[in-house]
């Protein structure tokens, strides 16, 4: 152990709320699963495998196991149901593990780029310490605002699958959902990230997220993925999604150090899945980015009839186009009207010529 280092031992504990006290059979044996099935559980949140006598797993490893198990006796999940939920929970939170101990190694380093000195860990353990009670909450008020929101979005979603089969007017076949979907996209990213440090593309890239993460939430979308240079989001409602997309495009070509994004949006069913969307709708709003010009939003047939006419917005149809996989497509620009909403068009005529009034 290099000196003034804490114990990577001490540090587990810590972590995880307890000692390593159980080997695989133990835990197996005190949760009621088969060997088997407990595998597939660890792996699924993303732990390296164990041979059954090392010593491995905590208390909480087991009440996991004991919970989980109760699930599946109680028929809220099968066995594939848990194992889709662990996969999603072990991918969620490495990533989040990761980003905090990165965040808090980068505000007590003063070189990112370089390992963390004997004293900025020791101050993330200290830290840890002390507030690691704190943090754990906030993951979980997070999470259950998240649930909410899609336990939401899921109800609205049966609504529509009832008005189907009733066939009310501008309801979707078996229940799909329409939704806005959009993917903003940085122009030129590979030339840039030759050109900038490692350090600056990290922050070019981090900015890019958040600016677009804000503007999505605070119009009332949702994120649904993040892709380095290229970011998915969606909307239920077209006035929505069509003014995340603009707001995207307008606020990152203020930004002179960043370069501008293309954005391409579409209108349809989708199918929502563990946390994506799938679908032609989706694909389609992918290859519309490709169409688009730096700093342009480009959007299809059925976004552009929804959104024909509404205030404070143009839409005007460019080429048509062949799509691989999808056909000819009529594609059209959204823009930001620059007509005056409170003056009215006049019919041409001798009349209305400028100074020819009514005598």
């Amino acid at each position: 152990m290099a000196a003034g280092l804490p114990d990577p031992k001490e540090i587990e504990e810590l972590l995880l709320g307890g000692e390593l006290c159980y080997t695989r059979v133990d835990a197996v044996r005190l949760s009621g699963v088969t060997r088997e099935f407990s595998g597939r559980v660890w792996r699924a949140f993303g732990y390296p495998s164990m041979p059954d006598e090392v010593i491995a797993y905590t208390e909480g490893d087991v009440a996991a196991l004991c919970r989980i198990r109760r699930l599946m006796d109680d028929g809220v999940l099968d066995e594939d149901g848990v194992i889709r939920l662990v996969r999603a929970f072990g991918q969620t939170m490495t990533r989040l593990a990761e980003w905090q101990v990165n965040l808090l190694g980068g505000m007590l380093s003063q070189d990112p780029q370089e390992p963390p000195t004997a004293e900025a860990v020791g101050s993330i353990v200290d830290i840890a310490e002390k507030h690691i009670g704190e943090f754990e909450p906030l993951v979980v008020h997070a999470w259950r605002r998240q649930l909410a929101a899609a336990g939401t979005r899921a109800i609205a979603a049966a609504s529509t699958r009832e008005a189907a089969a009733q066939g009310e007017p501008g309801a979707v076949a078996a229940g799909r959902t329409l939704t806005t979907v959009g993917f903003a996209d940085m122009v030129s990213f590979t030339q840039v990230s030759r050109d900038l440090e490692e350090l600056e593309l990290a922050r070019v890239v981090e900015w890019f997220e958040e600016t677009a993460s804000d503007i999505v939430a605070s119009c009332g979308g949702r994120l649904v993925k993040t892709l380095g240079d290229e970011v998915l989001f969606c909307a239920d409602s077209p006035l929505v999604g069509g003014e995340i997309a603009l707001a995207i495009a307008e606020t990152i070509q203020d930004e002179i150090e960043v370069p501008d994004v293309r954005v391409g949006v579409a209108y349809g069913p989708v199918l929502p899945l563990m946390g994506d969307m799938f679908g032609t709708t989706v694909n389609l709003a992918a290859r519309l980015t490709k169409l688009a010009r730096p700093g342009s939003v480009v959007i299809d047939t059925e976004l552009a009839a929804a959104l024909e006419g509404e205030p404070g917005l143009e839409v005007t149809k460019i080429v048509r186009r062949p799509v691989r996989g999808l056909g000819i497509i009529q594609p059209s620009v959204l823009r930001r009207s620059t007509r005056n909403p409170d003056v009215q068009d006049a019919p041409d005529g001798p009349g209305n010529a400028a100074g020819g009034g009514p005598a």
